[in-house]
């Protein structure tokens, strides 16, 4: 009987032994993939990225993608030097001339505005009526084009992801002819938004 006590004991302290000098591994902290989606506009290709850090307008953006929301709207508000602006659903059927930028998609977004996202060139910026929240607009959002930003918009507008290809095509539709209310003179067209699956 001793011998067996003895043997179990033993078994019991060369597995505590084994357990306490097996070596720990760190798990590798994962790291967050940021969704692109691809904006096929009538100029050229866009690829942009939307930031994890601001989920609100991220997933709306995402939930807008999905369901073609953003498919035949124009970019309706171009200044070089400055940005190009779309997401106006009202501008799908619009007649030369009409004045848009109030339409969307019935909603607002809280803010989610982060001192780390400045408006640098190639910047995704929410648009929004002038409300004391700073909520977004629920559809509508601009593209810096100037080469130094536009920094006088930090910290009141929502930067929710940025340009990763295409700048070339977003300074073309910055370039376009336009009447005295920004709109280009020739009909400048989001075809499609894809997002992009990665592999």
């Amino acid at each position: 009987m001793k011998n067996i006590l003895f043997a179990i004991l033993s078994l019991l302290l060369s597995v505590s032994c084994t357990a306490q000098t097996k070596p720990q591994t760190k798990e590798e902290p994962k790291k967050e993939v940021m969704q692109e989606v691809l904006i096929e506009t009538s100029l050229g290709n866009i690829t942009i990225v939307l930031f994890n850090e601001t989920p609100l307008h991220r997933d709306n953006f995402i939930k807008l993608v999905n369901e073609q929301f953003y498919d035949g709207v124009l970019f309706h508000r171009i200044i070089q030097n400055f940005m190009i602006q779309t997401g106006d659903p009202d501008s799908k059927k619009a007649t030369k001339g009409q004045r848009l930028g109030m339409g969307g998609p019935g909603y607002l977004i809280p803010a989610e505005i982060k001192p780390q996202f400045s408006h640098k060139r190639g910047a995704i910026g929410a648009a929004r009526t002038n409300n004391p929240e700073r909520a977004s607009s629920g559809s509508q959002f601009y593209i810096v084009d100037n080469p130094n930003g536009a920094h006088h918009l930090d910290g009141q507008y929502t930067v929710f992801g940025e340009v990763i290809s295409g700048m070339e095509v977003v300074d073309k539709i910055a370039a376009q002819p336009k009447d005295q209310g920004d709109r280009p003179l020739e009909d400048i067209k989001v075809i499609s938004m894809k997002l992009v699956e990665k592999k």
